[in-house]
C-alpha cells in the first residue's frame, strides 16, 4: 500500500501520492524547477560560521589558517 501515502509538495503545499510522483518531494517538474531555481539565485541560506576571508584583511586570513578545528 505504498502508493497510498499522500504529503503536501514543499514549494506549494499542494497534497499529492508521494510514489507516484517522478518529482518528489515536489508534485511537479515546475514545483521542483521553481526551488532549483532558488538555489542558483542564492535566495535559500544554511547558516553556519562566517569563514569570509578578505584580501584586505590579512590578519583575518592569518586567524582563520592557524584556528584547530
Amino acid at each position: 500500500m505504498k502508493n497510498k501515502i499522500e504529503v503536501a509538495c514543499p514549494k506549494c503545499g499542494k497534497k499529492f501520492s508521494y510514489y507516484s510522483s517522478e518529482f518528489r518531494p515536489f508534485c511537479t517538474k515546475k514545483c521542483k524547477m521553481i526551488d532549483l531555481g532558488h538555489w542558483f539565485e542564492e535566495s535559500y541560506n544554511i547558516k553556519g560560521r562566517d569563514n569570509s576571508v578578505y584580501i584586505e584583511d590579512p590578519d583575518k586570513l592569518k586567524d582563520l589558517l592557524n584556528e584547530d578545528y
